[in-house]
């Protein structure tokens, strides 16, 4: 790839049978196209201001610091999800912003999604919405502490709907979670960044993967390990070019998209995508 692509906790989408997207953690929410998927160049960000009430709910956040976003097209609308926090706190907060054309722009703040703070037993940051085999829509949301979350979304209010349900632990670290259902082999697969973000070529985060046959779990990894104990196959642990890979996004089932700190320069972050591409067993991998 060439041109603007510095990114980190990238998500992927192509707006109808043009432009490709790519938004990320950044001031206001990053923003990257490209006409080719190949040639990138840096947009306008999401948020310009702050909504009133991001202070209310997260007061102790860095101004318009916004983190990993989640793109979601649905019903001919583009439903972005994203989360503010401080680092290292539970404090946080997912936010929901809706466009009907991004390249319009026309961004509508639609509040707080969910909440977390330190007597939660989760951290309400890194949403990814997907949808299930029917149809029904869900998020995953979670980042250490008790590791990563899954609940319904009303198809109404695009906002969670009962209860959420614990489906992935990691010692050492666990995030980014994202879902998606594989029709060719029957499996829910979850990818999560095991391991710790944001220290440059210091990062020790990874690419882990799950699969189960219920959007609930339990995922277990190729050795059968429950993911909620646990478990979790690693897919990539960087190279000596790029460390600490993670914060990916998978786009259909056939695009993974992650960010990875160049050696070359002194741990940039930079976003990568490549092919996804699916074994005789039902397990992904790319190169």
């Amino acid at each position: 790839m060439t041109g603007d692509t510095y990114a980190h906790d990238p998500s992927y989408i192509q707006e109808g049978s043009g432009t490709r997207w790519v938004f990320s953690t950044g001031q206001g929410i990053q923003v990257h196209w490209s006409a080719d998927g190949k040639a990138w160049n840096l947009g306008i960000q999401v948020f310009a201001s702050e909504p009133a009430w991001w202070a209310q709910q997260v007061p102790n956040h860095a101004k318009l610091d916004v983190w990993a976003p989640d793109i979601f097209y649905y019903n001919g609308k583009y439903y972005l999800y994203y989360s503010i926090s401080s680092f290292g706190s539970q404090n946080s907060a997912i936010g929901l912003v809706t466009a009907t054309s991004i390249t319009k722009g026309d961004w509508v703040d639609q509040g707080m999604v969910l909440k977390s703070t330190t007597s939660s037993s989760y951290n309400a940051i890194d949403p990814n919405l997907f949808a299930d085999k029917n149809g029904n829509l869900y998020m995953s949301f979670g980042s250490w502490w008790n590791g990563i979350y899954v609940t319904a979304i009303d198809k109404s209010t695009m906002k969670p709907t009962g209860n959420s349900y614990r489906i992935a632990t990691k010692s050492g670290g666990i995030e980014g979670s994202s879902v998606v259902y594989n029709s060719s082999t029957g499996y829910y697969y979850l990818f999560v960044s095991i391991g710790t973000c944001c220290q440059g070529v210091n990062s020790t985060y990874k690419i882990a993967v799950g699969r189960s046959t219920s959007v609930t779990g339990p995922y277990l990894d190729k050795s059968g390990v429950d993911m909620k104990n646990g478990g979790g196959t690693v897919m990539d642990s960087g190279n000596g070019a790029w460390k600490g890979p993670g914060g990916q996004d998978i786009a259909g089932t056939n695009i993974i998209i992650r960010h990875a700190y160049s050696v070359a320069e002194n741990g940039a972050a930079h976003m990568l995508i490549s092919d996804l591409q699916w074994d005789s067993s039902g397990w992904p991998y790319y190169s």
